[in-house]
């Protein structure tokens, strides 16, 4: 009995399969991706605009954040954008936090109202075409309360142009819930994503794991306006840019830090 324990014991901690996954508090490991005074390590791409067109100053800093303002629109236009961080990454946990703004443009979709997200494994921004709305990427996806009395979790996971499995199962809707609770619109929410390649990925809210899925690849509809050529089905995703998404909400990001794993 006791070897058994000790043998399930080990597995678990070998697997990563504990409820938080360990995580170090040393600052040597982490490396800022947002240095709290401009944008000149990311890249934005808006739907009808060319890559780094940062139509109507969508993206800004304002007092160390990263704002997504809509105050130069006057109408949406599904103009989704995404701010892209310069490097492709593989395996790595990304930490940061947000919370969204009472700004929401009225002509947007109903189901961007207090949403938002930050895409990974993503197609390169350059790759992306300027009539393209979402690139072919996976999203973990971030939500607030929008009606009292109803649950609405973040940390949810979308797939734009993608597919995940999920309990060893290919998924097969676009979205799928986390096990969080719902947060208010206003409250600056704590959130880790942690990605092993296309093996693992985990999704955490406040310190706690809320989601797990593996095996992200290229495949499903959503995306559109996309290079057929760049749309290969079944492909894996072991690698990718990250993004921060700007999709008719208003949103605010900070203390934006990641460390590559191996």
């Amino acid at each position: 009995m006791k070897t058994s324990l000790i043998i399930c014991l080990s597995i678990l901690l070998i697997s990563g399969c504990n409820p938080n996954p360990p995580q170090s508090d040393s600052n040597d490991d982490w490396q800022v991706l947002f240095n709290g005074k401009d944008l000149d390590d990311w890249v934005v791409k808006i739907h009808h605009h060319e890559v780094g067109d940062n139509y109507a100053n969508t993206f800004r800093v304002v007092d160390g954040i990263i704002q997504v303002n809509y105050d130069g629109y006057d109408t949406f236009d599904n103009r989704y954008g995404h701010l892209f961080y310069k490097n492709p990454l593989s395996s790595f946990h990304l930490k940061f936090e947000y919370r969204f703004t009472d700004q929401w443009m009225k002509d947007a979709p109903n189901y961007t109202y207090r949403n938002s997200g930050v895409m990974f494994h993503s197609q390169d921004p350059n790759s992306i075409s300027k009539e393209q709305d979402w690139p072919i990427s996976v999203e973990y996806q971030m939500l607030a309360r929008e009606m009292d009395g109803q649950a609405r979790p973040t940390g949810n996971m979308c797939s734009p142009g993608t597919e995940i499995f999920y309990e060893g199962t290919l998924y097969p809707q676009h979205c799928l819930n986390s096990s969080s609770a719902t947060f208010d619109w206003d409250e600056w929410v704590k959130a880790d994503l942690i990605v092993y390649g296309d093996s693992l990925i985990i999704h955490m809210v406040n310190g706690d794991t809320v989601l797990r899925y593996s095996k992200p690849h290229i495949g499903g509809d959503v995306a559109n306006g996309f290079d057929p050529e760049i749309k290969i089905d079944g492909k894996a995703l072991t690698s990718g840019y990250i993004g921060l998404q700007a999709e008719g909400q208003g949103v605010e990001f900070k203390e934006i830090k990641l460390r590559k794993l191996d």
